[in-house]
């Protein structure tokens, strides 16, 4: 009896063990980062690599989309962390249409793909190389859930029981 039951207990763990999904499952042998690439960008052209993070700009042009993403460190399954230090900005290269409504600016977005040169743009008045990305799979994350409204208790009278006996009378009213 207790055999079957640890075995049901197993099967439905196994099934709450979330991996990637399935566009983002293949992480490359060697993953480089962001760093690495930006110093020889040229070194690492062809390499594969899986990076994601948020969304800052999306730019449609006639043939392809580029999504300007700011790098973070992902989790295991591939979802970008929310907070922490960035290693910088790419640019992922799309071969469709992506409607900005839907790649909005701060949503999540994993991708896989190979680096395909740079190119040089500004930041505010910050000349920038960013790493294309040409993306073989990606995935967009959905927005995290807002935080419910704070819940406040109710005034103290609720909770006392002697509310309205102030003190030194702890008493309570039935037991005069």
């Amino acid at each position: 009896m207790h055999r079957l039951l640890l075995i049901g207990v197993l099967i439905s763990l196994a099934g709450c063990v979330a991996g990637p999904p399935e566009p983002i499952s293949r992480v490359p042998h060697d993953n480089p980062s962001l760093t690495r690439v930006r110093l020889d960008v040229e070194a690492f052209k062809g390499a594969d690599v899986r990076w994601g993070g948020i969304i800052t700009k999306v730019e449609n042009k006639a043939d392809q989309t580029w999504v300007e993403i700011v790098k973070m460190p992902l989790h295991d399954n591939g979802k970008p962390q929310s907070a922490g230090t960035s290693e910088g900005r790419f640019i992922a290269s799309f071969d469709r249409f992506l409607d900005p409504v839907v790649y909005e600016v701060g949503h999540r977005l994993t991708v896989v793909g190979k680096i395909d040169g740079s190119v040089r743009r500004p930041i505010g008045d910050y000349d920038y190389l960013f790493p294309i990305v040409v993306v073989d799979g990606s995935y967009l994350w959905p927005p995290a859930d807002p935080l419910p409204p704070p819940v406040y208790p109710g005034p103290y009278w609720y909770y006392d029981p002697w509310y309205p006996y102030p003190w030194p009378y702890y008493r309570h009213p039935r037991y005069y």
